[in-house]
């Protein structure tokens, strides 16, 4: 069995209970109207930072069971571009929760967070059906995409301190393990964040 199978199967088993707590809420949720966009600038790299509290309304700590990590797929961008391109593919919004710049659009590891985090709403950010494992994951998962082709080139080393600080911050909040923490790549058929992520150092900085 593959890793991406063994991973799935895993959250699928663990989230069965939780996703028919929510499938109402997720209802209401996908024919509400959509909000703007809304940006936050959370943190300069090394400052003082709450990343994790939502602007408006409560933390639901029942919703958020696994991170997802992701690239953006391009050398560049911001918030209201990467928003362009979501709305281009479909999508409602900003599929992430959180964003950290590489200096070309966004300071270089400054983190934003968008309206999906802001208002706790599920991401889109995991291929797949909505109706597939990935829908799971999307419901009850946190998006946190680094700008940047992980496959082209390194990310910025600001870039994967503050992904680390956010990461190990949301799991202390929400209770979440380090092997609920993935790549992209993890839950499906891509190449994201791509082959210059650096694994290896960031899994031995989550908190286990």
């Amino acid at each position: 069995m593959t890793r991406t199978r063994i991973v799935w199967a895993s959250f699928a088993a663990a989230m069965t209970a939780v996703s028919g707590l929510l499938l109402a809420v997720d209802d209401q949720e996908r024919h509400s109207s959509i909000a703007p966009l809304t940006l936050m600038e959370v943190s300069q790299p090394g400052a003082e930072w709450d990343p994790v509290k939502p602007r408006g309304m409560e933390l639901d700590r029942q919703r958020w069971k696994a991170i997802v990590i992701h690239h953006s797929g391009g050398p560049a961008g911001d918030m209201e571009s990467l928003e362009r391109d979501h709305r281009a593919a479909g999508l409602s919004g900003l599929g992430y929760h959180f964003v950290i710049g590489n200096g070309h659009g966004i300071g270089d590891g400054v983190v934003h967070v968008g309206y999906r985090w802001d208002q706790q709403q599920p991401g889109a950010h995991v291929a797949g059906g909505p109706d597939s494992i990935a829908g799971i994951y999307n419901r009850h998962s946190i998006g946190i995409c680094l700008v940047g082709n992980g496959n082209r080139r390194e990310f910025t080393d600001r870039q994967i301190r503050e992904l680390i600080r956010l990461v190990k911050s949301l799991q202390v909040e929400m209770d979440i393990p380090s092997t609920a923490v993935h790549l992209h790549s993890d839950l499906a058929e891509v190449r994201n964040p791509g082959m210059h992520f650096p694994v290896s150092l960031f899994e031995s900085q989550l908190i286990d």
